[in-house]
């Protein structure tokens, strides 16, 4: 089975025609929310151009010397760059400049197989300002024979000059029939796919993630809480603990999903009234929450503190949800 979506299969075959072409361009962003497929095809995207036997359909044959190495994680000829340990030996919660530096020296060497030189950046939004300005640099000149590839679950958060000079590939939501289908060939019965897609807002990656039973016993446990808290049944600081001691980030994710579904729902139907909302045309204040509770998500890796970072959300929830004063 290829490791392409269905939903990226025209995406592949331009890709596919244009190395089969010899025009190839020298920087492409792939783009879209997490849980469509892109790291996926971008990992198939890079061995299909250090394959020396590619099939007729673009995909690397596998065999090769080339696709050994890759394999094996000792191409010589490409690098990743991602986020780096600290001084203490911890992930950086961002991509810093000097890693960016390094990628640009590397990419003016010579091929060491005779080849393209692949460099992949993952994931872009989280350059630093610093490291985003040596990036430009490195696009302003690109260099013969080089390939950089950057993946973005947030592309809005790239620079607009970055944007504007790579080849850019969308990954879009698909069809919830498409969707469906795809979750059937993995196993998921279609009730359960039709629920999983829903509370994933039709994200299939994300339905996938979400149709196991302890998955979905979690989200209605996150309805329940964001419920409680609207109508004032749960304080957010029991709340906020609770999510704190126990998968913190899906309890964000599917917080958010469930916010996002809300507001897509017009925020006045079954979905807000699920999520206790007492002030449902307010659309920018519900998108404004769904977007913080991506970023405290994100920073639960950082030093700071997740517990009350999580306090802080769930109190403007509250405050989101509390009816407005009698005028």
């Amino acid at each position: 089975m290829s490791a392409i979506v269905p939903w990226l299969a025209n995406a592949w075959q331009v890709w596919a025609s244009r190395l089969a072409a010899d025009r190839v361009p020298h920087a492409v962003l792939v783009a879209g929310p997490a849980g469509l497929g892109k790291r996926a095809f971008v990992d198939a995207l890079v061995a299909s151009v250090l394959c020396t036997s590619r099939a007729a359909d673009g995909h690397a044959c596998g065999a090769c010397r080339g696709c050994r190495l890759r394999v094996a994680g000792t191409h010589p000829d490409l690098r990743r760059v991602t986020f780096a340990l600290n001084d203490k030996g911890e992930p950086r919660s961002e991509i810093v400049v000097d890693q960016v530096r390094e990628l640009g020296t590397r990419l003016v060497q010579t091929s060491q197989l005779g080849g393209w030189r692949v460099s992949v950046i993952d994931p872009a939004e989280a350059m630093n300002a610093a490291a985003a300005n040596a990036l430009l640099k490195t696009l302003e000149e690109p260099e013969p024979g080089a390939i950089l590839v950057l993946v973005s679950d947030a592309p809005a958060r790239l620079v607009a000059t970055i944007r504007s000079r790579c080849q850019r590939i969308d990954a879009r939501f698909p069809s919830r029939e498409v969707a469906g289908q795809w979750l059937a060939a993995r196993g998921v019965a279609p009730a359960l796919a039709a629920a999983s897609l829903e509370l994933a807002a039709g994200n299939p990656g994300m339905a996938l993630a979400l149709a196991g039973a302890a998955e979905r016993t979690l989200a209605q446990d996150v309805a329940r809480d964001l419920a409680g808290i609207a109508s004032g049944a749960i304080r957010p600081a029991e709340a906020a603990a609770r999510w704190h001691k126990d998968n913190a980030e899906l309890r964000l994710v599917l917080a958010a999903q469930a916010v996002r579904l809300a507001a897509w729902q017009q925020a006045g139907h079954a979905a807000g009234e699920a999520l206790g909302l007492t002030v449902p045309g307010d659309l920018h204040k519900l998108g404004a929450w769904w977007d913080r509770a991506n970023r405290v998500r994100e920073q639960l890796a950082t030093p700071l503190r997740a517990d009350l970072m999580l306090l802080d959300l769930l109190r403007e929830w509250r405050a989101l949800s509390a009816p407005a004063p009698v005028r």
